[in-house]
């Protein structure tokens, strides 16, 4: 077929490849009648052929983190940015492939790009560890596209050294805390995730801020950390009581809904219920915090949102200049339900 679209044109048949498959230089006249040819012809040319003269794969990899007995797409919070990735994709004529590391296993993501597996890769669940940060150094020093979402490797108001897109945590963790203080709250607990994220560290610094701009003591005792796990909730449940019932804590602020649903039952197991005997918020406002009992006040965070402005990024232009250091920061907004809106400060 494509002879008979470069007899029909007047062009050789190497000519015709580099029009339909946007390689080489081509004069824009000499474009337009291989185009005509091949529309008048009925000639497609296959996707696959023209990504191997491209040298382009068609892939969108998604790094996930591996965690046993742990179903990632059942996880809001993977879900929701593999969806807006995903719908990019598919808008854009890629494929997803998804890439699974353990913790410590090597990140040899040049290596990916190397063998034209992929064409931009976005990572998910990175942490600051010294196997990441190099992974990623490689990569911004040799210009292949990618994209980290909701993990920053600077302090907070600084550029990030790789693209990045975030959401503002800081903010959202102020509002939380703002809205338990508005409601009569003074003894705030605050359950935080790993170190390691640089989300948890945003919410910590939104809970100190506040709490000091507020003239309230952030005591020690009243931060613990869990893993972001609805168990790791659950199983800070009986120091929460204790907090609770000798009124050292009348709030707690989560900093995911896991661990907040998780510590709610625990609690609830102990006779104390979210929004009668103390105010209770988590964060990213999942599925699950619309259906709790309470339904659960929580910071909502854009992650679909997120995945998206991530793969357009990356997949808005083929032939564009992806090494920059590209970054965001989408906002987040306070949803008050039951756990913090029908809660009355004991006198």
């Amino acid at each position: 077929m494509r002879q008979q679209v470069a007899k029909l044109a007047g062009v050789s048949e190497a000519t015709v490849s580099r029009v339909l498959n946007g390689v080489g230089p081509v004069k824009e006249e000499t474009k337009q009648r291989v185009l005509a040819a091949a529309a008048e012809l009925g000639y497609v040319p296959s996707a696959l052929a023209q990504r191997f003269a491209r040298k382009k794969s068609g892939n969108l990899g998604v790094v996930l983190p591996y965690m046993a007995k742990v179903s990632l797409f059942s996880t809001y919070y993977f879900s929701e940015m593999l969806g807006g990735i995903g719908s990019v994709a598919q808008a854009k004529g890629s494929d997803l492939l998804l890439l699974f590391r353990e913790i410590d296993q090597p990140r040899d993501y040049a290596a990916l790009f190397q063998s034209q597996k992929v064409d931009a890769l976005i990572i998910l669940g990175a942490r600051d560890m010294a196997l990441d940060r190099e992974a990623l150094e490689e990569l911004a020093q040799e210009g292949y596209p990618f994209c980290v979402l909701n993990q920053r490797y600077s302090p907070r108001g600084e550029a990030p050294p790789f693209p990045t897109v975030d959401a503002d945590h800081w903010s959202g963790s102020r509002a939380a805390v703002r809205h338990l203080i508005d409601i009569g709250c003074k003894q705030i607990a605050f359950i935080n995730g790993p170190e390691d994220y640089s989300n948890s560290m945003d919410r910590r610094e939104g809970y100190l801020s506040i709490m000091e701009q507020s003239g309230l003591p952030a005591l020690e005792r009243l931060m613990l950390t869990g893993n972001y796990s609805r168990k790791s909730g659950y199983e800070l449940a009986p120091q929460l009581a204790d907090m609770i019932s000798s009124g050292q804590a009348d709030a707690i602020f989560a900093a995911n809904d896991r661990m907040a649903i998780g510590a709610m039952q625990g609690l609830r197991e102990r006779g104390l219920e979210a929004g009668r005997d103390y105010a209770l918020c988590g964060y990213d406002d999942a599925d699950a915090a619309r259906m709790a009992c309470p339904q659960l006040t929580s910071v909502a965070v854009p992650f679909h949102e997120m995945g998206r402005a991530a793969a357009e990024q990356l997949l808005a232009s083929e032939s564009g200049d992806h090494s920059t250091t590209a970054s965001s920061e989408l906002p987040v907004q306070l949803i008050i339900r039951e756990s913090t809106g029908q809660y009355k400060l004991k006198i």
